[in-house]
């Protein structure tokens, strides 16, 4: 008999299987590189887990046209804790975004292990978002209807057809109580948005984002609606997920002193990168 455990691991197998079946076979990646490390050196770089190439996006206002990203490279490692950083407006969110295939590039190209991945159809883009990334974003997201532990579910439960869900719920179900528990939360799993604090329902975004299992982790502002006490617990998890789980992690944030306890950062101005440093 296939117990919950057994069965949550081939949920995982399966979100692999589709990815490899939607996009082209992929490159290696070098485990012997260190996160950060080698980008820009030519010949000593691994595969990036995540990167852009002359990326501009454009919004319309009326008649009006405003540039936001103007020519972005950037190349994430895998296992690497990325911060971006900048003045508002310089193009921080729609960067997270294009990132993540939740918008469109009007020029360039985004690659996820050595794939091109902007130019996939609808169907492929929303099943790469679904099973390859995980989102936290400022505002939570939550809905409000739901409880946390049904929140947390939502997306298995909109990755599998009716009869997988049903016959793996169970397994699903202890997968999300398990995240649950590591993000601190297990006395709160029947309850719902309006009954928790900041803190909590931005630990249950985590949870949420980490139910897929995802390559990668895009985080906006995750610190930004918190005080400074729970916003360093909010950084103590991801940073514990990246060292741990070795999970790559981008994170955009106003706040320098959270910026720093990342690999590298990004500074952005006026929609163009101005500087890539070590994170001291």
């Amino acid at each position: 008999m296939t117990t919950p455990s057994q069965a949550s691991q081939d949920l995982s197998q399966q979100a692999r299987d589709a990815w490899a079946t939607a996009i082209s076979a992929p490159t290696g990646d070098n485990p012997s590189e260190a996160p950060g490390q080698g980008f820009g050196q030519p010949g000593k770089m691994a595969t990036p887990r995540l990167s852009c190439v002359a990326l501009e996006k454009s919004y319309r206002k009326g008649e009006l046209i405003i540039p936001v990203l103007r020519g972005i490279d950037l190349e994430l490692a895998p296992a690497e804790f990325l911060s971006v950083v900048g003045q508002s407006g310089s193009g921080k969110s729609t960067l997270l975004h294009v990132l993540g295939l939740l918008d469109a590039p009007n020029v360039g190209e985004v690659h996820c292990d050595g794939r091109r991945i902007d130019n996939l159809n609808e169907r492929q883009r929303d099943t790469l978002r679904n099973q390859n990334f995980g989102f936290i974003f400022q505002s939570y997201h939550l809905l409000p209807e739901l409880t946390l532990l049904e929140n947390v579910i939502s997306p298995l439960a909109i990755r599998h057809s009716a009869l997988t869900w049903w016959t793996h719920r169970k397994a699903i179900h202890e997968q999300a109580r398990e995240i649950i528990d590591k993000v601190g939360l297990g006395h709160r799993v029947k309850h719902r948005p309006s009954e928790l604090s900041g803190g909590e329902m931005q630990r249950a975004a985590i949870a949420r984002a980490l139910i897929g299992q995802p390559r990668v982790l895009l985080a906006d502002e995750p610190t930004g609606n918190l005080d400074s006490t729970t916003g360093q617990e909010i950084m103590a998890l991801l940073a514990s997920l990246n060292e741990l789980q070795q999970l790559t992690i981008i994170m955009v944030t106003h706040d320098e002193r959270i910026a720093c306890q990342a690999h590298r950062i990004v500074r952005l101005g006026e929609g163009r990168v101005e500087t890539v440093s070590q994170a001291a």
